[in-house]
């Protein structure tokens, strides 16, 4: 049961990202993606920190980790790895895909999150000393195949121009966003999930709110735009990072990555669907390869 519970929560975060992924669009249209990215941050750290202490807490909790083996106990170390989980996953790796997101379509940007994926398996084979397989360099073509062709425009824009920066930029944040991954492994098994995740969140925030009033970024937003704000802040990112590290305590972070990358489908489609922006054949079909790629990647893996 706790297996389902692991896969069931990777699939929303892949959804929920999706959907952070895609109506960001809208927001960018009024905010500087530093001050966007602090917001949104702040926003989900201070609501995480609200559940903490509010009565539901240990209940949250006891159905959380039921009949799972948790540590009560934070050490420094502990602290350290959280530390740099926000630098990457809540700091860099978000600013650097909103201002990649403001210069390219939330279609394009969707897709090419699942890069992130392709940088999981080199970190693994460089650090964690993981095997190469003749299909592993088969998926990791099609990656790379899928993210030039997008990035490029099937190959129309092969300047270095905004459509291919912007393209870049998103492609950095899944690095940052992988290292945030193989990271919050090591944070998973922890009791104490709202207050890490809270804090997290939070260092995120604040870094991002103190780069962003040294710029002297506005955070002016119209009304009628406060709402989405809000279920970007309290439900996808909140909700996001605590499932996060459900899912990887439960089916290890190579699982979680590989059904996250779903995310990126889920972000193109919810762009065709909301934003109305166009989702090509070519697209859809490199999305599908990219896909494919992933797949290849992670069959019959496991956890090491």
């Amino acid at each position: 049961m706790n297996r389902l519970w692991g896969y069931l929560s990777a699939v929303l975060v892949a959804l929920l990202f999706g959907i952070w992924f895609t109506l960001d669009k809208t927001l960018l249209g009024y905010l500087h993606p530093l001050a966007l990215a602090a917001m949104v941050y702040t926003l989900a750290g201070a609501f995480l920190f609200l559940i903490r202490v509010s009565p539901l807490h240990d209940k949250i909790l006891e159905i959380l980790h039921r009949e799972s083996k948790v540590e009560i106990n934070i050490s420094r170390r502990d602290y350290l790895t959280l530390f740099l989980t926000a630098l990457f996953g809540a700091v860099l790796a978000p600013a650097l895909y909103l201002n990649g997101l403001n210069q390219i379509t939330a279609v394009n940007a969707a897709l090419l999150a699942n890069f992130e994926v392709l940088f999981i398996i080199i970190l693994g084979i460089f650090f964690l000393k993981e095997t190469v397989k003749p299909k592993d360099i088969v998926g990791f073509g099609f990656l790379l195949i899928g993210a030039i062709f997008l990035s490029t425009n099937n190959l129309q824009n092969l300047s270095f121009d905004q459509n291919l920066v912007g393209s870049l930029l998103v492609i950095s944040s899944g690095f940052f966003w992988s290292l945030d991954t193989i990271l919050t492994k090591f944070l998973s098994n922890k009791r104490d999930i709202f207050f890490l995740t809270g804090l997290k969140c939070s260092i995120g925030g604040f870094i991002l709110l103190v780069i962003s009033f040294y710029l002297g970024l506005s955070f002016t937003l119209p009304v009628n735009m406060i709402p989405l704000l809000l279920f970007i802040g309290l439900v996808c990112m909140s909700f996001s990072i605590v499932l996060i590290y459900l899912a990887i305590r439960e089916i290890g972070s190579t699982r979680t990555g590989s059904i996250y990358s779903t995310s990126s489908l889920f972000g193109a489609l919810i762009a065709f669907l909301v934003l109305g922006e166009p989702l090509k054949i070519s697209q859809l079909l490199f999305g599908v390869l990219m896909f494919v790629g992933i797949l290849m990647l992670y069959k019959n893996g496991d956890e090491t």
